[in-house]
């Protein structure tokens, strides 16, 4: 990263640093306004808007654009639209690498850790699943099936050639139907946290033991949803229980009030379909196993 790039991201932040201080210290005065109330409403209700994660999101963009990813959408018929990272400038001597998000949140949000190495090494293209960000489908086609049909449809009509996959939880389901179906245009094949080749008293066994319907947390509502489905990862620290709720608020407030219909139906048909232990093998020639980490 340049010190050009440094600057301007600097820039940005301390732009949008001195804007946040002084709505807070707008907040902190509300008492004074008691005579006003359409000022004290429209104040709170920007509060209660979800403006922090807005500025985080709007921070990570800006983060992947100095890591050389831009945003583009592809349209892949007249009802389906995918939106995607892309390098700026692609080199032909580094390999192409799709890495695939989960049900928890958009690319950007999944990825911030792994994107700046693993720029630095792939020609990186980081798509949006449907119905999650700016990806999105008319159709009535809601299968993990149609996620990969869509993907590898989008990639090509980018020009890429032959590349590696890496998907995580649902976006594992994807990225293995992605290389199942194209056997010769996937290289490399990484799937992390992901049910696949499950027997239905596997499923019913894990469904018991969680003891709340998948879609409840998955797709949540409140913040105890949301800290809910924290509890069920693995992580090092646990220190999101220091966070408030009203962050949790927010954050369902910008990633789960749009298309939210959408996901709770891509739920409901992978707990509907018949399990299947018997999977097709893949046909890669070459299989590793590699843990995506921050450097």
């Amino acid at each position: 990263m340049d010190s050009k790039k440094i600057w301007h991201f600097f820039s940005y932040f301390s732009t949008i640093q001195i804007v946040f201080r002084y709505l807070f210290l707008i907040i902190q005065n509300l008492s004074r306004f008691p005579k006003h109330p359409f000022i004290r409403n429209a104040i709170s209700d920007l509060f209660h808007a979800p403006v922090i994660v807005t500025f985080m999101d709007t921070m990570l963009l800006l983060y992947f654009h100095l890591c050389n990813l831009s945003p583009c959408t592809v349209d892949i018929d007249d009802q389906t639209t995918i939106h995607f990272f892309t390098p700026n400038h692609r080199k032909f001597k580094k390999p192409n690498l799709v890495i695939i998000h989960g049900y928890g949140g958009t690319s950007r949000w999944q990825f911030v850790h792994q994107v700046r190495p693993l720029s630095n090494r792939f020609n990186l293209y980081v798509p949006d699943l449907i119905f999650f960000g700016k990806s999105y489908s008319a159709g009535a086609d809601r299968t993990e099936v149609f996620q990969a049909k869509c993907l590898v449809e989008g990639l090509k009509r980018l020009g890429v050639g032959r590349f590696s996959v890496y998907g995580i939880s649902y976006g594992g389901i994807v990225a293995y139907h992605m290389a199942e179906m194209n056997p010769l245009e996937i290289d490399k094949v990484v799937i992390v946290s992901t049910a696949i080749g499950y027997t239905e008293e596997q499923k019913e066994r894990q469904l018991t033991r969680i003891g709340r319907r998948i879609s409840g947390f998955l797709v949540p509502e409140s913040p105890q949803d949301l800290r809910f489905l924290v509890s069920l990862s693995m992580y090092r620290n646990d220190f999101l229980k220091w966070v408030p709720d009203f962050f949790f608020g927010q954050f369902i407030n910008a990633m789960y009030k749009t298309h939210r219909k959408e996901r709770l139906e891509m739920i409901e048909h992978l707990l509907t379909k018949d399990a299947d232990p018997n999977i097709p093998i893949l046909t890669q020639v070459k299989a590793f196993s590699y843990e995506l980490r921050a450097e």
